[in-house]
């Protein structure tokens, strides 16, 4: 047998491969890329927590050597500032040394989150705890509850006078704001959403340019079409058309983004079995995003019960109790704590403080209301629905039995009624949680 000589393309036989020293294969074995390992995504590493405290301290101690020995820097600001980006640098060089860059970004990029998590929380705590701490001089009194200030003044002890006023008001206030946003900024809602066109397009950027109306403004309309030109007086009526100003683009906005997430196939169901309109709407669509324009309507009372300068100007200054909202002047939570604070009396500034306090529990209650009324969100069901559930669908298997009944279309059930009204008007004959 005849052996050929195996050359190239070019007509240049290949050469012999060189042979390599055993510490260069060793080498070569070394770097050669291994199988591939799935990267921990989630947990704390061993690794990872000499990485951050290492990075830590070593940022701590080339902050102390720019602003003292290095730089001309000062203030506790920047010291924090640069101690952080340097704390970022090095952390990212030190977990470079055993990880990729994916994994190097998506360690950087935690630590930001945590650390911006971390002040937002701290924040919150800050307020809710200094409001809370300044106000406890006034909040064990009972009297703060349940009386007014109208027999009270600035250099009363704490056992005299209160903020039931203030209480009464703000309740009253905005559960006539309540009244007017949420059925039209609901209606609203439901009309960019399942009617689009010019029109809607129109509306929809007027809705999003009231969002950033300032609240003065909102009092100013109210103050001069219903007290100046209508010739009523400052009432909490006023208070309350001040207040549906500002919360109805709040709410509109908001519920015209929950109704967009309701899945299409559902609304498509409904219309396939011959329902109109209007009653997917108010059976398929309303409840599945029920729980979402909860949460609008909430962001909606969080925004009106705190404002100031609508109630000032239409709704004036009182003292004493007032349950009539449509006679003599009335006050708000908002308004009691700017008048409660601005006395040099410690009295009345602590008095200012538990009012604050009471308001943040108040806005507090009105979410925990809003989250039950709003139930859970769409695919979780409790055990009273689902026990709803299995009945009807059990009704369902008998109806689907008795079509096999001689006489009966198959378009009617044996009571008479549609099938698509049947189903359609399941959810609203049930339970509400």
């Amino acid at each position: 047998m005849t052996v050929i000589e195996e050359t190239s393309l070019s007509g240049v036989t290949e050469a012999e491969p060189e042979p390599v020293s055993a510490d260069v294969a060793v080498e070569q074995a070394r770097h050669a890329p291994g199988p591939l390992r799935p990267r921990r995504i989630g947990g704390v590493s061993r690794a990872g927590v000499l990485s951050l405290c290492g990075a830590a301290a070593s940022a701590l101690c080339v902050t102390v050597l720019l602003f003292g020995q290095l730089a001309p820097f000062s203030g506790v600001l920047g010291f924090t500032v640069t101690a952080y980006l340097v704390f970022l640098a090095i952390y990212a060089v030190l977990t470079g040394l055993d990880e990729d860059g994916q994994a190097v970004r998506d360690r950087v990029m935690t630590v930001v989150l945590w650390t911006a998590a971390t002040l937002l929380f701290s924040g919150l705590f800050m307020v809710v705890g200094f409001t809370g701490w300044r106000g406890k001089d006034a909040l064990p009194h009972g009297n703060f509850f349940t009386e007014d200030m109208q027999a009270s003044g600035p250099l009363d002890p704490l056992t005299h006078g209160g903020i039931a006023h203030a209480m009464l008001g703000t309740l009253t206030m905005i559960a006539i704001a309540l009244a007017i946003t949420v059925p039209l900024g609901l209606a609203c809602a439901v009309y960019l959403n399942q009617i689009p066109g010019r029109f809607s397009r129109f509306v929809r950027t007027i809705v999003e340019a009231m969002t950033a109306l300032p609240s003065i403004v909102a009092g100013l309309m109210v103050y001069a079409t219903w007290i100046l030109g209508l010739g009523m007086q400052k009432s909490g009526l006023a208070a309350g058309f001040a207040i549906s100003v500002m919360m109805l683009p709040i709410v509109i906005r908001a519920s015209d983004v929950v109704l967009r997430l309701v899945p299409g196939n559902l609304t498509e169901a409904a219309e396939a079995l011959g329902a109109p309109r209007w009653r997917t709407v108010w059976h398929v669509v309303l409840p599945t995003a029920r729980s979402g324009l909860a949460t609008a309507v909430i962001l909606g009372t969080a925004r009106g019960i705190g404002e100031t300068s609508p109630v000032l100007l239409t709704a004036g200054f009182t003292a004493a109790l007032n349950a009539d909202p449509t006679n003599g002047p009335m006050v708000s939570l908002p308004l009691a704590v700017f008048n409660f604070v601005k006395s040099p009396e410690p009295t009345m500034i602590a008095r200012g403080f538990g009012a604050a306090a009471v308001l943040m529990a108040l806005v507090l209650v009105l979410f925990v209301i809003a989250r039950v009324i709003g139930g859970r969100g769409p695919g979780h069901q409790t055990k009273r629905q689902a026990r709803r559930t299995a009945r009807a669908s059990r009704q369902d298997v008998r109806r689907f039995e008795d079509l096999h009944a001689p006489g009966l279309s198959l378009f009617e059930s044996p009571g008479g009624s549609h099938p698509a009204e049947t189903a359609l008007s399941a959810p609203a004959t049930g339970e509400t949680d």
